[in-house]
């Protein structure tokens, strides 16, 4: 068994091996591209999972890049591996979905090329300990995403999506790059258990704006208030994509940064605080656009929003158990989920709910799995995802303030209420278009089981993932057994309330016609959520000033190749140069 740098460096380096071969073979063989798409994710997949019983509480790893740029280390410590684990798994799943899913495509090598190097990114993003390198990883996985969500540069809507997230990711990398750079000018390096070991160390105010600066970027990351348009937006993708952003890679970068810093941050005055803030709102409001939402690939976007509202929520509340054990739930359902509507959209050729209904005769396991998911996302009992918001909303009770509880009290309700909505109007009913319509494909099924299999049972692993994170865990936050967290939510007050609000919601839509009066009544909130609360159009303005300054711009390139690659060259010397003698 190698050692667990040498995972370490694998779980990073064969996905990006993968994307480069298959970037080689170009698109004359594309079975072959399939073939080695899903071996390197395999294999990365299974390099992260061997780090499982090796994980390491101290940085392992030591390449010099110099004084400026600090030492390439890693720490795979149990949040980190964690993390891992499911970057590579989700991702291989998805990539294993993607064989039917991208099926005749065009430009299949460039979609595998960018996924793959996507998912060995966001790998080195979490194992990372140098603070720079988290920051270089964090902007890969930014040109990722924007590639990915404009893969099909043909369509103007993919293209605006994917700068409107490649600018507001941007946003947030400003903050991280800013608290890499104060934390090398008041330490010396960039290492990140030394900062968690000596945070008071530095001066109050530098350290409340590395504090308030990096929940700016894990808010632009994962999609949070103010933030929180462009991943619906990102719909415009292919749908394993979609997936592979909402729940293994992408939106987790943000809720990670949180959680690993939350220890040196934790005393900052008021960043508690302005964490359940974020989290509350977005998680009620996002709630709410779900709601109103015709189109599946958004509703399950907002309910995404949403949840990871929930995960910030739960970290300012100091509940960073229950919010990491929610990721984990989230990434198996949500992918769930996503792919089981990619079955559908795949079979149907429409996104628009209003057009489906009834496919549940026609698609008798993408129906199931998705009402798992379903369900799941919900916070049914026993399924993954009702332990883990119960111990969410319980560390919220506890650690938060009651208003904010009381937000993600009435966004739980909503949560189950559009969940039975798009359900319903995807798989019950009568057929409400004359398409005909087949189940998935042998590589969708193969992908869509084992996480169905996840969601139910994934719950049962509550009190061993308490453990496996261990020291990445605050101090005054150890976990107990399974038993003994299970009998915790069951019995816990709290657990009623939540139980009682979901009833409701699920009641809400099966008494639609009779609320019917109320629903008119509150359909000024319903347009304002349609449009984003207003935001969409705050977007839409920044995208517009962006391409018509890039427009402008044009006129200092004069189409030559070599002069643009010199200019290029010339200027990352110079840069490089500048660090350099700043590190000397």
């Amino acid at each position: 068994m190698p050692d667990i740098s040498t995972l370490a460096i694998l779980s990073i380096a064969l996905p990006w091996a993968g994307a480069v071969l298959i970037w080689l073979v170009r698109d004359r063989q594309p079975q072959l591209q399939h073939a080695l798409a899903v071996v390197f994710t395999l294999a990365g997949a299974a390099a992260a999972l061997a780090m499982i019983p090796q994980r390491s509480e101290v940085n392992v790893l030591d390449f010099p890049l110099g004084s400026a740029f600090g030492q390439v280390t890693f720490l795979p410590d149990g949040l980190a591996v964690f993390l891992a684990v499911v970057a590579t798994t989700i991702g291989c799943l998805a990539v294993v979905f993607s064989v039917d899913y991208m099926k005749g495509e065009k430009q299949l090598g460039r979609y595998y090329a960018y996924v793959l190097f996507f998912i060995g990114s966001m790998v080195g993003l979490v194992l990372s300990s140098n603070l720079l390198l988290i920051f270089v990883f964090w902007e890969i996985t930014a040109l990722c995403s924007y590639a990915l969500i404009s893969f099909y540069n043909d369509d103007p809507k993919a293209v605006t999506a994917g700068i409107e997230a490649l600018i507001i990711t941007q946003v947030g990398g400003i903050g991280l790059l800013a608290g890499a750079l104060f934390l090398y000018a008041y330490q010396g390096n960039y290492d990140v258990p030394t900062f968690l070991a000596g945070a008071d160390r530095l001066p109050p105010n530098v350290l409340a704006l590395m504090a308030f600066g990096f929940l700016v970027a894990a808010a632009a990351k994962s999609a949070q208030f103010p933030f929180q348009t462009w991943l619906p937006d990102a719909m415009e993708a292919p749908t394993p994509v979609s997936a592979l952003i909402h729940a293994a890679t992408m939106v987790n970068a943000g809720v990670y940064l949180l959680a690993r810093f939350y220890p040196a941050f934790e005393a900052v005055p008021n960043w508690k605080l302005a964490v359940v803030s974020v989290g509350a709102i977005t998680a009620l409001m996002a709630a709410v656009m779900a709601l109103v939402s015709n189109d599946l690939k958004r509703v399950l976007a907002y309910s995404t929003v949403s949840q990871l509202g929930y995960m910030v929520y739960a970290i300012g509340a100091g509940g960073i158990f229950a919010s990491q054990f929610h990721l984990l739930s989230h990434a198996v359902f949500k992918a769930l989920l996503f792919l089981s509507a990619g079955a559908v959209i795949h079979a149907v050729h429409t996104r628009d709910m209003r057009e489906m209904g009834g496919l549940g005769k026609q698609m008798p396991l993408v129906k199931v799995v998705m009402i798992i998911g379903g369900l799941a996302l919900a916070g049914i009992p026993v399924l993954n995802g009702f332990w883990s918001k119960e111990l969410v909303l319980e560390a919220g009770h506890e650690g938060g303030p009651l208003w904010a509880w009381l937000f993600m009290l009435v966004g739980a309700g909503l949560t189950a209420l559009y969940t039975l909505r798009f359900l319903t109007m995807v798989f019950y009913g009568e057929p409400r278009s004359g398409q005909h319509v087949h189940d998935a494909g042998p590589a969708m099924k193969v992908a869509l089981v084992p996480l169905a299999l996840g969601t139910l049972t994934t719950w049962l692993l509550a009190g061993s993932f308490g453990h496996f994170l261990g020291k990445a865990l605050p101090e005054g936050h150890d976990v107990e057994s399974t038993g003994a967290l299970l009998l915790q939510v069951a019995t816990a007050p709290t657990t009623f309330v939540a139980l009682a609000v979901v009833a409701l919601g699920l009641a809400a839509w099966w008494q639609r016609a009779r609320l019917a009066g109320l629903a008119h009544s509150l359909r000024g909130i319903g347009t304002m959520a349609s449009n984003s609360f207003g935001f969409e159009a705050i977007n839409r303005a920044v995208v517009s000033v962006t391409e018509a300054s890039a427009e402008s711009l044009r006129t200092t390139h004069n189409g030559v190749l070599n002069w643009n690659v010199m200019a290029i060259l010339v200027g990352l010397v110079v840069v490089l140069a500048i660090l350099a003698l700043g590190g000397a």
